[in-house]
């Protein structure tokens, strides 16, 4: 093929050639698929119906919905390829997984650095917190939060899309994903997107100091707290949201950020698993830990 406007469709990794292993990876996924549904269903339900978790549990709302939609804009393509034993994604479908890819990490990373403000906020400035983050307050952070993810999926899609592809249509991945897609490229155009994800990077490290230093102020005004049931207080408010911000940062770190000396196709494709599958659903158990008030919530539903 001579460039990408001849390319109607990707060929996605298989994990498997014998129709018995692509069964078994079917119900693999779709047990975990379903616990993922499950629990995040349960959380949307909990605090949607609850009003007393509206604030702070007001992102968490957020982040299970962002949870919910990202293992949706993966898993199922791949358990429907198992199924019917190929291993094909039309363009259209790749583009839509790409912008979906990107759209949601942006915007749960946004939600993620607004929940390390809300945590600063709550322990470090107790008295200013009703005003600080009060609903509206809440509501133009989400906002932002998913604004800025859109905007970058927006900008990311088009400009992967718009560079001639003419290599082949095979990704070594069970999803569409950028860097995949790139090494499909036969001219320089990619540079363009390079230069995009170098900004990408950028703002994703001005995000992770910015949630660094917050936890650098929690930290010293937990230790500085007189009483020990405060201090069991403010950890029980950090420790879920630490753990999730630490699975997410870690991973991606790893899964996109590694030497390229360590990197391999084996190793590439269990990082995403993790990552895009297993986090999602492992998600909402770290959300509950150490939170009465959802466990409380969970409990009467």
């Amino acid at each position: 093929m001579s460039n990408s406007s001849f390319l109607n469709e990707f060929l996605l990794l298989t994990f498997a050639d014998t129709r018995e292993l692509q069964l078994l990876h079917f119900s693999l996924f779709l047990g975990i698929y379903l616990a993922a549904l499950l629990a995040n269903g349960l959380i949307i339900t909990a605090v949607a119906c609850d009003h007393r978790l509206h604030t702070p549990m007001y992102f968490l709302l957020h982040l299970a919905l962002l949870d919910l939609a990202s293992i949706s804009t993966t898993v199922p393509k791949s358990m429907a390829n198992s199924l019917r034993g190929t291993r094909a994604i039309s363009y259209s479908g790749c583009a839509a997984q790409v912008f979906c890819f990107v759209f949601l990490l942006s915007a749960e990373y946004s939600l993620l650095t607004v929940m390390a403000y809300d945590r600063f906020v709550a322990i470090c400035r107790p008295l200013h917190y009703g005003t600080l983050m009060d609903t509206r307050a809440c509501v133009k952070m989400a906002a932002a939060a998913w604004a800025s993810g859109f905007v970058s999926a927006l900008l990311h899609t088009a400009n992967t899309f718009s560079i001639p592809l003419c290599q082949d249509n095979v990704l070594d991945q069970f999803f569409c994903e950028i860097p995949q897609i790139l090494k499909l490229s036969c001219s320089h155009s990619y540079l363009r997107e390079v230069g995009l994800i170098v900004v990408s990077l950028l703002l994703f490290f001005g995000c992770f100091v910015f949630i660094v230093l917050s936890y650098v102020q929690i930290f010293r005004a937990v230790l500085r707290m007189p009483s020990e049931q405060g201090r069991h207080k403010a950890f029980s408010m950090c420790l879920p949201h630490l753990a999730v911000v630490s699975l997410f940062i870690s991973t991606a770190v790893f899964a996109y950020l590694k030497p390229p000396s360590i990197s391999s196709p084996a190793l590439d494709l269990v990082v995403a698993i993790l990552y895009w599958v297993v986090l999602p659903a492992v998600n909402p158990l770290l959300y509950s830990m150490r939170n009465k008030e959802l466990k409380e919530a969970l409990r009467k539903l």
